[in-house]
């Protein structure tokens, strides 16, 4: 991979090892499962693919849930790290439907910020189909 390709994702990879792709329930989550980030895979029209090909889908990252007993240990943001790797891995753009996300995982990690879908891109409608 070039370098100029490379993503905060790929400086994250050790976080990511006890973070779980279930694809078939649209989630990230630890391996206890007590912990997750919800997505939903959106329909992305071309022009908003970020490496500028077809791209079936942009991921709506709809919910962030750690439990009481495991807030403070930076699980949230090791879920959010593992799926946002994943959504440059396969060009997708993000949707950050999550006021965790949105407010506190992007502002302390603004190098994601180049796969967040804009306002004025094109609106998406919900699709079923898998990455």
């Amino acid at each position: 991979m070039a370098n100029d390709e490379r993503g905060a994702g790929e400086e994250r990879g050790a976080a990511e090892d006890s973070i779980v792709w279930r694809e078939e329930a649209g989630k990230f989550e630890t391996p206890d499962g007590e912990a997750f980030l919800q997505y939903r895979l959106v329909v992305q029209p071309r022009a908003s693919s970020v490496r500028g090909g077809a791209s079936p889908a942009a991921m709506d990252m709809v919910h962030t849930y750690v439990p009481g007993s495991k807030r403070g240990q930076g699980l949230a943001a090791r879920l959010c790290d593992a799926a946002f790797a994943h959504a440059q891995r396969h060009g997708m753009r993000v949707i950050p439907t999550c006021s965790y996300i949105s407010d506190t995982y992007l502002p302390r990690n603004p190098a994601w910020n180049e796969l967040v879908y804009k306002a004025d891109e094109p609106k998406h409608s919900s699709t079923s189909s898998s990455m």
